[in-house]
């Protein structure tokens, strides 16, 4: 099976409340656009690296903590973030590691990383904080503007969704 040329891998816990926002956006994604694979990422860490293998243009989409002024903050990162910054993540290594062992080992062409900003993480909970929500919403809307950008960049890859019908399944 031939892979997509472009993938969104979420990241993140959903049983840890705010900490599953990067999920939530993936999920947004799935069967959206056939050109498009929406992978869920896990808890991040190096398992990422391998999911990356491939595609020629990578968003990846996590929860992060430090990294705005807000929760429901988003912002993108088309360079990895920098290692020194707080701990942005909860994983055991952070996303900007592994872009940047990505990038220099070439698993993946084109690699952009999208953080929302969560403030608190709940553990054992599903609610995630209004002000995260919005932070999905806009991060989903960020994704779609990159796919946009990129489709004058990838052959067969549109992401104007004025033409777009969801997928239907039949049984």
């Amino acid at each position: 099976m031939q892979k997509s040329p472009v993938c969104i891998i979420g990241c993140g816990n959903p049983f840890m409340g705010n900490d599953g926002a990067g999920i939530a956006v993936m999920q947004r994604f799935e069967g959206r656009f056939p050109e498009v694979d929406a992978i869920d990422g896990g808890t991040g860490g190096f398992g990422l690296i391998p999911l990356m293998e491939g595609y020629e243009k990578v968003v990846i989409v996590d929860a992060m903590v430090g990294i705005g002024s807000r929760p429901g903050e988003v912002l993108t990162f088309e360079v990895p973030p920098s290692w020194d910054l707080p701990a942005y993540t909860l994983h055991d290594i952070g996303i900007g590691e592994v872009v940047t062992i990505a990038r220099e080992f070439g698993y993946a062409g084109e690699i952009v990383t999208i953080g929302i900003e969560v403030g608190e993480i709940q553990e054992f909970s599903r609610d995630i904080d209004p002000g995260v929500e919005e932070g999905i919403r806009t991060a989903e809307q960020r994704i779609l503007t990159i796919l946009q950008k990129w489709s004058g960049e990838l052959k067969g890859v549109n992401a104007d969704e004025r033409h777009h019908t969801p997928p239907t399944t039949t049984e």
